[in-house]
């Protein structure tokens, strides 16, 4: 009922910027919250950030407290992720969340490659 798609990835150099974007389309008048999870290989999936759908409440990982800022633009239905200061500890797959009536939707994963 609720499609997600990511965008913005790729390669950059520590140090560097870049940031995510996440268009929710669908049924999403009942969406509650909309957020981001990485995942690596050999790693379980981790929350990176979230902010609620009314009042903007967001809630970041200890990890990227401070670099990465996420923000929504309720008009497109959008949802970013700003990355500065990225490390390599950073790469991974970066995956949209958004959950509706309990349902979590997930995004088909955008690849975040940070390299040394």
């Amino acid at each position: 009922q609720v499609q997600l798609t990511e965008s913005g990835g790729g390669l950059v150099q520590a140090g560097g910027s870049l940031r995510l974007s996440c268009a929710a389309s669908g049924s999403i008048s009942s969406i509650y919250l909309m957020g981001w999870h990485r995942q690596a290989p050999g790693k379980q999936r981790e929350l990176v950030a979230y902010i609620t759908s009314s009042g903007g409440v967001t809630n970041y990982a200890d990890s990227v407290k401070g670099r990465f800022t996420i923000s929504r633009d309720g008009a497109k239905n959008t949802v970013y992720l700003q990355m500065n200061s990225l490390k390599p500890e950073d790469t991974a797959v970066y995956y949209c969340r958004a959950i509706k009536n309990g349902d979590n939707y997930w995004g088909q994963g955008t690849q975040v490659t940070v390299s040394s």
